[in-house]
């Protein structure tokens, strides 16, 4: 049974997992890095590289001996090559090549974003391509039509900042603490969301893009206001997201092709109510809604390592990455796509 080590080091996660060709997960381990960011009520870039350096030779050594096997039991070494923090991923990128290189296993750089876009598939065998993907986090925000591995057609993407960002911010702004998408959530389901007027930006638009900027900044005056509570601040932000989600992704449907799918991955997929919402639109559409378990939606070494099986099962088509392969800052999936109003290099 084909045994691929993955490494995942793009932000504030540290983690690594072994994982077989029949989607099991033989062991993971994550080392969260909540607490050193906690004070900053956000990522520090600085921090989170230093954490990835202390902690990730330790980390894949307990990996390996929760499995119970060394380095000349896996197969391939997956690691997130891109996008992300460049500290960050540089760690993950220089030990997986200097474990590939003592070991004389393949090094296989993953898309950290490729690692969301199938992730559903290692928790559903029956999730076959195409796909319609809504991928959802702190840096991104995008429709991808997944054709196949290596191959995605975005359909949309935000022209400002990303929905996982927006739910960052919008806990700081309501002093909850870092990390902010959960905290949130939480305080979302104690307000009413009809009592805090804010706008759906794009909503009804003829392009299928997202913007949150603006809601974002919405926010942050109502509680500049000093009249609403707190929870219905939070409410009211999340029903806003969630109706912007659905607008924009049932616009986007409409060049989903032969998809016979909707599939959301990302962080922000861990949110339950925007779930229940996009499960019900994909009903509307006569669409299975699939999404990921809770700790696949957020960063993990599992998906690096399932994306490094899926490459491998591409059989001629997969050649091992060189050794001097260069992390990246920035690593769209579908770089022929046209460049969106102010999406800049997030498109």
């Amino acid at each position: 049974m084909r045994l691929v080590l993955g490494i995942e080091s793009s932000c504030d996660e540290t983690a690594a997992a072994l994982v077989t060709e029949n989607r099991r997960i033989v062991a993971q381990r994550i080392a969260s890095q909540d607490e050193a960011h906690a004070p900053y009520g956000g990522v520090v870039p600085e921090i989170a590289a230093r954490a990835h350096a202390e902690r990730l030779a330790p980390l894949i050594a307990a990996t390996l001996a929760d499995a119970g096997i060394t380095l000349a039991d896996v197969d391939a070494i997956a690691a997130t090559a891109g996008p992300g923090l460049i500290g960050g991923v540089m760690v993950g990128l220089v030990t997986a090549k200097a474990l590939a290189m003592a070991s004389d296993k393949p090094l296989i750089a993953v898309n950290h974003l490729e690692g969301h876009a199938l992730s559903p598939r290692l928790a559903d065998a029956t999730l076959q391509f195409p796909y319609l993907l809504l991928l959802a986090s702190g840096g991104h925000c995008q429709v991808l039509l997944v054709e196949g591995v290596g191959s995605y057609r975005r359909l949309a993407t935000t022209i400002d900042d990303a929905l996982g960002e927006a739910f960052d911010k919008t806990a700081k702004i309501l002093g909850l603490g870092y990390p902010g998408g959960p905290a949130v959530e939480r305080l979302a389901a104690l307000g009413d969301s009809k009592k805090v007027p804010l706008p759906r930006p794009l909503l009804g638009s003829a392009e299928p893009h997202f913007s949150f900027a603006g809601l974002k900044s919405a926010v942050l005056r109502a509680k500049q206001a000093g009249v609403h509570a707190d929870a219905d601040i939070a409410a009211a932000f999340q029903q806003a997201a969630i109706d912007c989600v659905i607008d924009r992704t049932r616009r986007a449907l409409a060049g989903a092709g032969e998809a016979t799918a909707l599939v959301v991955a990302g962080g922000v997929a861990a949110n339950l109510a925007m779930r229940a919402a996009l499960e019900g639109l994909a009903g509307q559409h006569g669409l299975r809604f699939v999404a990921p378990p809770l700790p696949l939606c957020t960063d993990n070494a599992a998906m690096i390592a399932w994306a490094g099986q899926e490459r491998l099962a591409s059989g001629g088509e997969f050649v091992a990455d060189a050794l001097d392969f260069a992390a990246r800052p920035r690593w769209p999936l579908d770089p022929a796509a046209e460049p969106v109003r102010g999406a800049g290099a997030k498109a």
